[in-house]
């Protein structure tokens, strides 16, 4: 296992909308344990996307703190309720926090490390993070979500909070 390069702003691979993943092989059993490596190198880290570690691939691994990692294949949501202000960070615009409006609730679907389909029902930060992680994979940032750039402040880093 190793941590991984975060790739940040301008980096194109995180404008382009990832691949699904046809075979789960040792390939991506390896990219998931470097994530699942990076994700949790620093404190505070939430989620993290494979094409943030450069990698064109719709692999997601979510962390939230005391609970058992969520590793998400080809993830989806299916589904969308409510609409609640956050305030986002993203380890690939490090420095920066914005307010934006994301889902109470979320529905997402995929596949698990074994191949088998999951499917979450997530509130609160497990549903932000899913949402965060699978706009990555569209090739978006939260910014992209923003209605106004007028909320987007710097933070100094021990300020960071929770980074999605």
């Amino acid at each position: 296992m190793a941590v991984l390069t975060i790739r940040t702003l301008p980096d194109p691979v995180l404008r382009q909308k990832t691949k699904t993943v046809n075979r789960i092989d040792r390939s991506v059993k390896k990219l998931v344990a470097d994530m699942r490596e990076t994700l949790h190198a620093d404190p505070g880290r939430v989620g993290l996307s494979a094409n943030q570690v450069g990698v064109s691939l719709r692999v997601t691994v979510i962390g939230i703190p005391e609970e058992e990692d969520i590793i998400l294949i080809n993830p989806e949501i299916v589904r969308r309720k409510g609409q609640r202000l956050v305030s986002e960070g993203c380890l690939s615009i490090p420095g920066y926090i914005g307010e934006l409006y994301r889902a109470e609730t979320v529905t997402a679907k995929g596949l698990g490390l074994d191949g088998k389909e999951v499917r979450i029902k997530a509130e609160g930060l497990l549903a932000q993070a899913l949402e965060h992680e699978t706009d990555h994979l569209d090739g978006k940032l939260y910014i992209d979500h923003m209605d106004s750039m007028d909320t987007l402040r710097k933070i100094e880093p021990e300020d960071t909070g929770k980074e999605i």
